[in-house]
């Protein structure tokens, strides 16, 4: 009789714990998914809310993994980003090598080539601090299947293990080998792009800045650049207002991890949403680079309303002056390197966070005489270029952006 009724108690015990877990995780996703904001412009709107409400379902368990002792949350997100689901054999000759000690990974057709071809070097975003080989895999097989090109994906080392500049430095290292040795990879040293996505166009940018200023290798013929992050100081622009809540990058989340992967922690972040570790001299000085007044009129609508920045923080501005490095924010290159830089792709997306830092980026390439072929999706949200190959978790707007790239890179 005791041994039963100890069993039912801890079966009760037990039950208990379980419904209140489920009540705690139901209230989380409850209060993400009613938050986040899915605009009529985003074609197949209810599958990016369902993408989104899976991977907070994912991302709670990362904070009870961790509150156990079992794995970070950090772990978790690396892992959801490197892809649940990896993709299966294709007909490409991938192998993986070390450029001056960076490992790459080396994408190409088995198909013998009379000549030389175009080398797509490409360095994936995750804001320094997630993304890998297997996050972008897909895309990088996409690139290499369907046009003539030998893509190299660099994978550099992440934050805050790593902290700020490793990324860059070790992008620069592995891009001026490969400007070096490209033939002995089947590579025309003078056909070679550099290409990016999110974080990873900052760092093209960033392995850039010096590269123009080599005289011993072979300058880069063109830029790709998709939804680049070019910037730390201005979270209120125009399109910081308008989709702060559109997945799958949320304006909170990209200053908590762009603190992560400048100071090592997330402090700071509220301040920084007003702007307020940006002081005035400062603010008044990039002005003319960062400002919604270098937004056209047509991008003004859907709610923006001229921002005037919260109180200053002192501290907070002490603890991330590195964001004022031109590697950090290329927006912030002056005009003397800007001008060297080759003909540039930039494709930027109506629903996303970083819209306005290509805008302003194509402004500035613009008045510096580089010639900038853009494009913009008018359905298209931050991460969308990355569910190319996911079946039907791809969106209308995923391959028609990827193509572009491909008529872009076939002039090269």
């Amino acid at each position: 009789m005791e041994m039963i009724f100890g069993n039912e108690l801890w079966m009760l015990i037990f039950y208990f714990c379980i419904s209140v877990l489920f009540l705690i995780l139901g209230w989380f996703l409850y209060s993400n998914f009613t938050r986040i904001h899915t605009p009529p412009g985003i074609i197949q709107g209810i599958k990016l809310r369902l993408i989104y409400f899976s991977i907070c379902i994912l991302e709670k368990l990362g904070v009870i993994l961790e509150k156990l002792g079992i794995c970070s949350k950090l772990a978790v997100r690396r892992f959801l980003m490197d892809g649940v689901f990896p993709p299966g054999p294709c007909d490409l000759s991938i192998e993986e090598t070390l450029f001056d000690t960076v490992p790459v990974r080396i994408y190409q057709s088995k198909t013998p080539s009379p000549e030389k071809r175009r080398g797509l070097v490409w360095i994936h975003g995750g804001g320094g601090i997630f993304g890998s080989f297997k996050s972008h895999e897909r895309l990088c097989r996409f690139f290499a299947q369907e046009s003539a090109t030998v893509v190299v994906a660099i994978g550099y080392p992440l934050a805050p293990e790593h902290p700020y500049p490793a990324q860059q430095r070790s992008c620069y290292s592995a891009i001026s080998y490969f400007l070096k040795h490209a033939a002995e990879f089947g590579v025309d040293p003078q056909r070679i792009v550099l290409g990016g996505d999110s974080s990873g166009g900052s760092f093209v940018v960033a392995a850039s800045q010096q590269l123009v200023l080599r005289q011993d290798l072979p300058q880069v013929r063109a830029h790709v650049l998709i939804y680049p992050y070019l910037q730390a100081l201005d979270f209120n622009l125009p399109s910081y207002q308008q989709n702060q809540w559109v997945p799958l990058l949320f304006k909170t989340e990209i200053i908590r991890f762009g603190n992560i992967y400048v100071t090592g922690n997330s402090s700071g972040a509220d301040a920084a949403m007003l702007n307020g570790h940006v002081p005035e001299k400062l603010r008044i000085k990039y002005q003319k680079w960062i400002s919604a007044e270098h937004i056209p009129e047509e991008f003004k609508g859907r709610g923006y309303v001229p921002f005037v920045p919260g109180h200053f923080s002192e501290a907070l501005f002490k603890e991330c002056t590195k964001i004022f490095e031109a590697t950090f924010s290329p927006l912030l290159t002056e005009d003397a390197i800007l001008r060297q830089f080759p003909k540039t792709f930039l494709l930027t997306c109506e629903y996303d966070i970083l819209r306005d830092e290509g805008l302003l980026y194509k402004k500035r390439l613009e008045d510096n005489g580089v010639p900038v072929t853009w494009h913009h999706l008018e359905d298209g949200f931050h991460g969308i270029s990355l569910l190319v190959g996911f079946g039907p978790l791809e969106f209308p707007g995923t391959r028609r952006g990827l193509k572009t790239i491909i008529q872009f890179l076939e002039w090269y």
